[in-house]
C-alpha cells in the first residue's frame, strides 16, 4: 500500500512539473472526466456564483460555441471556466458536448495534412472560435468560417493536450 501510495504521488507531482492536464477525477453526477471541455450552445450564459439561481451572476459567456472547461458538478449546474480562467457555475442546459476551440496564435495556418510541410488551406486568426474534428498527438483538423484543415494543437485553447478524437 506504501509503495502505491509512494508511486501515485510521484506521479502528481511529474505531472504539475510538466504542465500537463491529467483528467484524475470523474464528475459526481455525469461520471465524466474532469476537466473536460464543452462548449456554451446559447447565445448567452450567466455565470453564477454558486450552483443554484439564487447565487449572483458573476460572468455573463456571450458568444456561441465558445469553448469553455468544466472543472465541478453538482446536480444540474456545472462549474466552468474560458480561457481567461473567468467563469463559475452554469446550468447544464447552457452548455452542449459538440466541442469547438479557440485559435490562439494570430494567423495560424490550416494545412490540408497534418503535416507542416503540406499546403494550406487557409490562414486564421487568433481569437477565432473553430469546431473541433479529429486530432492525433499534435495535429486536430477543425472548421472556421468556411475554412478546413489541420491544426497544430499547440495553438489551439478547447482541448488537452494528450487527447485523442476520431
Amino acid at each position: 500500500m506504501r509503495m502505491r501510495a509512494a508511486i501515485l504521488f510521484s506521479l502528481a507531482i511529474l505531472n504539475a512539473t510538466s504542465g500537463a492536464v491529467v483528467a484524475s477525477e470523474r464528475g459526481k453526477v455525469t461520471n465524466l472526466p474532469i476537466p473536460r471541455y464543452v462548449s456554451l450552445k446559447a447565445e448567452k450564459g450567466n455565470a453564477r456564483r454558486g450552483p443554484s439561481l439564487s447565487h449572483r451572476i458573476d460572468w455573463v459567456f456571450q458568444r456561441r460555441n465558445m469553448p469553455l472547461q468544466v472543472t465541478g458538478e453538482h446536480g444540474h449546474w456545472r462549474r466552468v471556466q474560458d480561457r481567461d480562467g473567468q467563469g463559475g457555475w452554469v446550468h447544464y442546459s447552457l452548455i452542449s458536448g459538440a466541442r469547438h476551440v479557440i485559435v490562439e496564435a494570430d494567423m495560424t495556418p490550416l494545412y490540408v495534412k497534418p503535416d507542416a510541410s503540406s499546403p494550406v488551406n487557409a490562414y486564421v486568426e487568433a481569437g477565432v472560435v473553430a469546431r473541433l474534428g479529429k486530432c492525433d498527438l499534435d495535429w486536430c483538423r477543425v472548421s472556421a468560417k468556411g475554412s478546413k484543415g489541420w491544426a497544430s494543437k499547440r495553438t489551439l485553447w478547447g482541448v488537452l493536450p494528450e487527447e485523442l478524437r476520431d
